[in-house]
């Protein structure tokens, strides 16, 4: 089992940051891969960023490319997204997700991510 927690969300303007942060607590956190999702009002969850265990493999959606940054402090058992230039469409509730095994190439789809966190806001306004 796993847990996690998101914190780090807020309201921010158009071209600022913000940090995100997940705990996770359990299995022990650098067995497995992080993912990052998000869900804006009326629309399907979506990837956003992924990091494999030893946080060499990373990849993120097409949308938050250049912008978004992922990576993880095994010690602290914590992954991070770190959000640059936000914009308004970057508006969502974001939430971390852990497998329970291996992904490969289904990185960016939830279905094969088992534990979520509680989501954390993020409102950028213009």
């Amino acid at each position: 089992q796993v847990q996690l927690v998101e914190s780090g969300g807020g309201l921010v303007q158009a071209g600022g940051s913000l940090r995100l942060s997940c705990a996770a607590s359990g299995r022990t956190f650098s067995t497995y891969a992080m993912g990052w999702f998000r869900q804006a009002p009326g629309k399907e969850r979506e990837f956003v960023a992924y990091i494999n265990w030893s946080g060499v493999g990373i990849y993120y959606a097409d949308s938050v490319k250049g912008r978004f940054t992922i990576s993880r402090d095994n010690a602290k058992n914590t992954v991070y997204l770190q959000m640059n230039s936000l914009k308004p469409e970057d508006t969502a509730v974001y939430y971390c997700a852990a497998p329970s095994g291996g992904l490969g190439g289904t990185y960016f789809q939830s279905q094969w991510y088992n534990y979520w966190g509680q989501g954390t806001q993020v409102t950028v306004s213009s």
